[in-house]
This record gives C-alpha cells, sequence and structure tokens, in this order.
C-alpha cells in the first residue's frame, strides 16, 4: 500500500501542487465519455456522469453542512460546476470513479440534478488518497475536531505515519496533531457532542481520561458553560463526587433535617473524613436572597448574644459533633 517516496512528499504542498504534477494524467481512451479539454491552467479534465461517481470509503469527513450545501448547490445551478472534482478510478469496480477531493460539490450538483461534471482523474494509492482528503478538508477546516482525529489515527495505524510526518503532511504542529488525538480517548457519546457542536474542543479538553466525562459533558451541556467554566466544574466535580459516596450516619441526616425544617430549604451534608461542605438548594433568585438575608440576620443575632455573655451551640459546632 506505500506509495513512491518522492510523490508522497509532495502531497504536504496541497492540492495546487498535486494537480500541477498531475497535468499529463487523462482518463483512458475506453472509458472517457467525452474528450478531454484543456483548462486555462493547463490541466487536461473531462467530464463524467454523477452515476458513475461515489464518494471514497477513506474520506474523513462524514458531516456536511445543510446551510453551505444548499448555498453551493443555488451557486452550481447559476454558474455550474467551476472546480473539477478530483477523481480515481474504483479499484473495486471497473468503469466507476472514486471521489479524491470536491465531494460537497458532488453531492449539490445532486441535489441541482445536474448529470455530469468535470472532473480530473488520476491515479493514487489508497494511502494518497487519505492524504489528500485531510489535506482539502483541512485547509478549508470541513472537519469537525474528532473526524480529524480520527483522520490523523488512520494515518498512524493504516498506512504507518509517525506524528512528525502527519504535521509534515498536514501542516500542523507535531503538539497540535498530538492534542487532537488525545480527543479520541472520549467516550463515544462525548465524541459524538463534539461531533454535533453541543460542546467545542475546549469544553471537552478537561474531560479526557476521566471516567465521569459523560456526566460532566451532559452538565455542560444543560448548563451552558463555557470553556471556563467547564474546566471548574470539571476540577470540582471529583471532590463532589467523593463527597457524596462518604455514608452518612445517623447524626448528620437528622442535622439535615433539623436545618431543612428551619430554613425551608433543601440541604444537604457532606463529609470526605477530614472536611465537608453543607449545600442549600435554591430554585430562584428570591430564594437565594431569602438564604441570603436569614444567614445575615443570624450572624448579628449570635453577635449580640456574645456580646450579652450568652452562648449558644451553633449549627456549624453541631456539624462537627455530627462528623
Amino acid at each position: 500500500m506505500s506509495a513512491d517516496p518522492g510523490k508522497r512528499k509532495n502531497l504536504g504542498r496541497g492540492l495546487s501542487a498535486l494537480f500541477g504534477e498531475q497535468q499529463d494524467d487523462v482518463l483512458p481512451a475506453a472509458t472517457a465519455p467525452a474528450a478531454p479539454e484543456a483548462t486555462a491552467a493547463g490541466l487536461r479534465i473531462t467530464h463524467l456522469p454523477l452515476d458513475l461517481i461515489a464518494p471514497s470509503p477513506l474520506q474523513p469527513r462524514r458531516h456536511f453542512d445543510e446551510t453551505t450545501l444548499n448555498e453551493l448547490a443555488a451557486s452550481i445551478a447559476e454558474k455550474g460546476v467551476l472546480q473539477p472534482l478530483l477523481v480515481r478510478p474504483d479499484p473495486h469496480q471497473a468503469g466507476r470513479f472514486e471521489i479524491i477531493a470536491g465531494e460537497r460539490r458532488w453531492r449539490a450538483a445532486q441535489r441541482v440534478q445536474i448529470h455530469e461534471v468535470p472532473v480530473h482523474v488520476t491515479e493514487l494509492s489508497d494511502a494518497e488518497v487519505l492524504e489528500v482528503a485531510l489535506i482539502e478538508n483541512l485547509q478549508r477546516q470541513d472537519l469537525t475536531a474528532v473526524e480529524e482525529a480520527r483522520g490523523y489515527k488512520r494515518l498512524q495505524e493504516d498506512f504507518g505515519h509517525t506524528q512528525e510526518r502527519v504535521a509534515e503532511v498536514v501542516g500542523k504542529s507535531r503538539a497540535h496533531i498530538a492534542n487532537t488525538l488525545r480527543l479520541l480517548a472520549l467516550p463515544l457519546s462525548v465524541q459524538t457532542l463534539l461531533d454535533n457542536g453541543e460542546i467545542t474542543v475546549g469544553q471537552a479538553r478537561p474531560l479526557i481520561g476521566r471516567s465521569d466525562a459523560e456526566t460532566i459533558a451532559k452538565l455542560i451541556v444543560k448548563r451552558g458553560l463555557n470553556a471556563r467554566q467547564a474546566e471548574r466544574l470539571a476540577k470540582g466535580f471529583g471532590r463532589k463526587r467523593r463527597l457524596s459516596l462518604v455514608a452518612k450516619d445517623t447524626d448528620t441526616v437528622a442535622l439535615e433535617q433539623s436545618l431543612e425544617k428551619a430554613s425551608g430549604y433543601k440541604v444537604n451534608i457532606s463529609f470526605d473524613g477530614k472536611g465537608g461542605a453543607v449545600t442549600v438548594a435554591y430554585n430562584s433568585l428570591e430564594q437565594l436572597d431569602d438564604i441570603v438575608r436569614r444567614l445575615s440576620q443570624g450572624s448579628r443575632g449570635a453577635k449580640a448574644k456574645s456580646q450579652d455573655g450568652e452562648s449558644d451551640t451553633t449549627a456549624a459546632e453541631d456539624l462537627q459533633h455530627a462528623s
């Protein structure tokens, strides 16, 4: 499956370099449905019926934005397909062709019922097809972060590329390749949220390697958190979870019930063996104002009693004893 090293090196310069190097390639006379034409740039192209062309299974892109596809279809309906598709003979079906670059144009042309499109036919190996597809999409920023990561992984696993070679081919830094590949450590459900645009890479990055990543991701979406808020949630989520795992004794439960009865709000007391937290739940800003007012009044009342020489056991002391 390996290709000529010199030819592979040229792929890193992008699609324009590839077209330039392959400008003498034309369809064999036996399969060409129309005579090749010379473009202004000197490239040899021909036209193929849409039903003889199909997307490549090596294409890393799986999501196509409906809005932009419709816009492209409208443009094609008015002006035609201005840029030829890059295709290769289908390695499994004689007389058919596989898209290397230009699947969006092929899909948009179908929508406006154009029957044939201009193509440039070339011979590329599977490895080169995947490289070119990645280059085209990365240059146009058409891949989701997860699709990008899957493409890099295929270059490594299927075609033996190192991270350094992947970085060279697609024109990215090695650090970018490594960080993008780390997204594949996320659960599939979180990768789907990334693919669908429900969370961003910045929101997902703090979840990498966590067993509770799916739970936190759902909270990020539900609360509409930004990347910084998502990072804070992830950092604090483990501690809150550890607190909740410690079994509550009967004194703590009784104290929770006492505080709930006195305040009218749901109260949770958590303890991890060293310290803990008292959480008072509220459902509106009015309830929050009421909680703040009660705490403020309680503070002033406790101070006044202290000045009068009176003493009482505070809730904090009760909690300490209960713990």
